[in-house]
């Protein structure tokens, strides 16, 4: 098998930042979460393996369904420490996170389907509205603006 050179396993944060689309700050406000992993050169500069731009992209899809940071976090900590993930873990989590991705598409569908209702009705009603309160699941709270200061 052939060798990679070190330098091209390891990445500069502008390299990383550039290719997957983010700021170096968000590098950096990921790894503080523990999302991503750097190493601190000889002259103290971070450096990401150049696997962390997959990381970073299934951290970006995440998002973009609604998916957040601390349950992102709670799926990468499955994955091994060393080595790289396989299609095996990539498929497992997707299988983890099915049954609320699909609920999160009805919601979605159920509001595309009776958005323009909702904004036209009027009715300012947080007992009766499907949206901020289905079901009127807040009543069994107490009267009241239970969800606003």
């Amino acid at each position: 098998m052939p060798q990679v050179h070190e330098d091209a396993i390891w990445l500069k944060p502008g390299q990383v930042a550039e290719r997957a689309g983010v700021a170096v700050s968000t590098l950096h406000y990921y790894e503080s979460l523990g999302l991503i992993r750097s190493r601190r050169t000889a002259g103290n500069r971070r450096e990401y393996r150049r696997d962390t731009l997959r990381v970073l992209a299934f951290v970006r899809a995440s998002q973009r369904v609604g998916i957040g940071l601390d349950r992102i976090k709670e799926a990468l900590g499955k994955l091994p420490e060393e080595g790289l993930p396989t299609k095996k873990d990539w498929a497992r989590i997707s299988r983890e996170w099915r049954d609320d991705l699909d609920d999160r598409i009805e919601h979605l569908v159920a509001l595309r389907d009776r958005f323009s209702n909702c904004i036209g009705c009027g009715c300012l009603s947080l007992k009766s509205c499907p949206y901020s309160n289905p079901d009127d699941i807040l009543g069994a709270d107490g009267h009241g603006a239970l969800r606003f200061p």
